[in-house]
């Protein structure tokens, strides 16, 4: 219904000769919120509930600790620019355009 009615008010300006981008008085209405505050995060918090079960907290705090005590560096590196320079040379590295022949064998 409301898209007919869109529709005939589009139709009418047209007809008058209006601008399209104007907006009729009757659907100028004011916003009832105009900025967000605290006040209306603390509000929509009240009634918020949890996404994250114990378990899966208690598993993260594994994971954290794990990756604290390991200094995170074991697991990724970025490689040097010796190694990249040597796997560009060895033609095994990445960038090998054309060359993907056997890329769904």
């Amino acid at each position: 219904q409301s898209i007919a009615i869109d529709i005939e008010r589009t139709k009418k300006r047209e007809a008058e000769g209006g601008d399209e981008d104007m907006v009729d008085d009757e659907t100028m209405v004011e916003d009832p919120v105009p900025e967000l505050t605290k006040a209306h995060f603390e509000e929509a918090m009240q009634s918020a509930r949890r996404s994250v079960s114990d378990v899966e907290i208690r598993r993260y705090e594994a994971f954290a600790q794990s990756m604290k005590n390991s200094g995170g560096s074991n697991f990724f590196r970025f490689p040097t620019a010796e190694e990249t320079a040597d796997a560009a040379q060895n033609g095994n590295g990445f960038g090998e355009a054309g060359n993907d022949d056997s890329l769904y064998d």
